[in-house]
């Protein structure tokens, strides 16, 4: 079976999953960038639990986890299967790595996992499984969360990071979708992606030490599903950069593919 990479994606806003925009558009067209996945392992930004925990039910719930957006959001239901074989073969690789990992059958899907899926594989055919982050510990942390979880890559299993680039909710133009990317964006952002596409992840995992850092990423959620994402690519990962945007001038909208060896 062909190893599939792992994946980092920017789900930016909800409205994602229903409004026309580039990188709903790059969404649409990247399943036919690799073979389809049996199943797809996504740790999401939105999905925080003080253990590693897993959704572990054949029929995860849609869950709305927001507020104020329009009432077609609400209406949305994401019908995919849950795999939880997926979920005992992921916990069995983490405890084994060290990690108190749980499964937890009564969880659903937040919209850091439907809102991107709903993109890519609208079929909704693709059995899915949520792997949540803590953002009480560190990049490093959640970088060995995923290199526990990098043999999955080789059983047909697509490991996607869903979170942000840049998140910081009340420093965007908001109203303004094309506002120009704020130059603190991108001072942290340009350093940010050059580590990931030379492959520095030592210089990738110290996020803190770059520039504007804590403005970029306040509370570090939406950027650690990044580290499990660069994790899963294996050893030697390198970071392939699949798409750019910044929408309200401080939503970097960033998406990354790795792929290393699975061991």
């Amino acid at each position: 079976m062909t190893s599939l990479p792992s994946l980092f994606l920017s789900h930016g806003s909800p409205m994602l999953a229903i409004e026309d925009s580039p990188t709903g558009r790059f969404l649409e067209g990247l399943s036919g960038q690799f073979p389809k996945p049996r199943a797809v392992l996504v740790a999401s930004a939105h999905f925080m639990a003080p253990s590693p925990t897993l959704t572990a039910t054949s029929r995860p719930a849609t869950i709305h986890d927001f507020g104020g957006f329009p009432a077609p959001l609400y209406e949305i239901r994401y019908p995919a299967p849950g795999a939880p074989e997926l979920a005992a073969r992921a916990a069995d690789l983490l405890v084994e790595a060290g990690f108190d990992a749980r499964q937890d059958p009564g969880l659903g899907i937040d919209h850091g996992v439907w809102v991107p899926l709903r993109r890519i594989y609208p079929e909704a055919d693709i059995p899915v499984v949520a792997l949540s982050v803590d953002p009480r510990r560190t990049a490093e942390w959640h970088y060995r969360l995923g290199r526990a979880l990098a043999p999955v890559r080789a059983e047909g299993v697509l490991v996607i990071g869903s979170g942000g680039f840049s998140h910081n909710l009340r420093a965007l133009a908001w109203g303004e979708r094309g506002a120009p990317e704020f130059p603190w964006v991108s001072a942290f952002t340009e350093p940010l992606r050059e580590k990931l596409l030379a492959g520095d992840i030592d210089g990738a995992l110290d996020w803190t030490s770059l520039p504007e850092a804590a403005r970029n990423h306040p509370t570090p959620e939406h950027l650690f599903p990044l580290y499990v994402a660069l994790g899963a690519g294996g050893e030697g990962a390198r970071g392939r950069l699949l798409h750019r945007d910044v929408e309200m001038g401080a939503l970097a909208l960033d998406a990354f593919a790795f792929e290393g060896a699975v061991r």
